[in-house]
């Protein structure tokens, strides 16, 4: 009887110690993104461009100066100066350092690209909630006001709010922000249909939980694994957009530093002083890649059906 009971106890997986802990949906996605090396560069490099970006004051004005602020007396010395040591991107036109403008233009971008697809993202959230779950006419008037949205030119259409509320870093992030709902409105849309017939669903309207409730507590945390991996790569997108805004005039105003404004600036002395436009388009092009390769890996670790067996 003694044997039967600690075979019946291996058999269990009791106390051998070989029962693997189990992992919720966001660990063992992790776990899987870790192994996508591509994801874990992206991560490394937007780790270092905002640690940069927020301890740009303790060092940066002591080490290559003002990002905005001319010196006249020496701009005629100073001006397009080929990379060195002391200025590892060169100076610009007006004597300032290349590197100094990247670091802090790495601010209003990142800044940019987080509020901008925070405002889109909330909107597109309670948009597309409300259409998937009530459907009907809201799901109509919804879907058919995003696809009028969608229908017009994106940057366009932001060049065009922006010369209605007017330019500034603020309305920037606001116009970038409102526009980019629809696309995040129909995938979370997509996701919640997939689900909210689910017995869960079914079981807590049965129990009486209120529609508010059953959204945010059932609906919603299975279905923002898609929005988490849009949210992720329309962060890129913003910063692009924010570039083309300030090469066009539409964005940040001058001197503050923006990496389309240095690459409008640059484009003139692209065949003599090349570092003047390529240092900023290698910013923005680092950048948006990093944020694109981290929006893949989390796609690939956050689908179910590629988790190990």
């Amino acid at each position: 009887m003694e044997h039967e009971k600690v075979v019946g106890k291996d058999a269990a997986g009791e106390g051998t110690g070989t029962d693997a802990p189990s992992r919720t949906l966001w660990s063992d996605a992790w776990h899987r993104l870790r192994r996508n090396r591509l994801a874990v560069i992206a991560i490394i490099w937007i780790s270092i461009i905002v640690a940069i970006a927020i301890t740009a004051d303790l060092w940066v004005p002591q080490w290559l100066g003002s990002p905005t602020d001319t010196d006249t007396t020496m701009s005629s010395t100073m001006s397009k100066l080929p990379p060195s040591a002391e200025h590892p991107f060169g100076t610009d036109a007006l004597g300032r350092d290349v590197l100094c403008r990247v670091i802090y233009g790495s601010r209003i971008s990142l800044a940019v690209g987080v509020l901008a697809t925070a405002i889109s993202t909330v909107l597109g959230l309670i948009m597309g909630a409300l259409a998937a779950y009530y459907g009907g006419i809201w799901d109509t008037i919804i879907m058919r006001l995003a696809d009028i949205f969608l229908a017009f030119p994106y940057t366009l259409f932001v060049i065009v709010l922006l010369a209605v509320i007017g330019q500034g870093i603020q309305n920037v992030f606001i116009a970038i922000g409102i526009l980019g709902w629809p696309s995040i409105a129909r995938v979370f849309r997509s996701a919640i249909l997939s689900v909210k017939e689910n017995d869960y669903v079914d079981a807590a309207r049965a129990m009486g939980a209120s529609d508010a409730r059953i959204i945010a507590r059932h609906i919603f945390p299975n279905s923002v694994a898609s929005i988490v991996v849009y949210a992720t790569m329309n962060i890129g997108g913003a910063i692009l957009t924010e570039a083309a805004l300030s090469y066009l005039g539409m964005g940040v105003t001058p001197p503050n530093p923006s990496w389309g404004i240095m690459i409008q600036d640059g484009q003139q002395y692209l065949a003599t002083q090349p570092w003047l436009m390529l240092m900023p388009g290698l910013a923005i092009l680092t950048t948006v890649l990093a944020f694109t390769l981290l929006g893949d890996g989390l796609r690939d670790a956050l689908d179910v059906k590629m988790k190990d067996a």
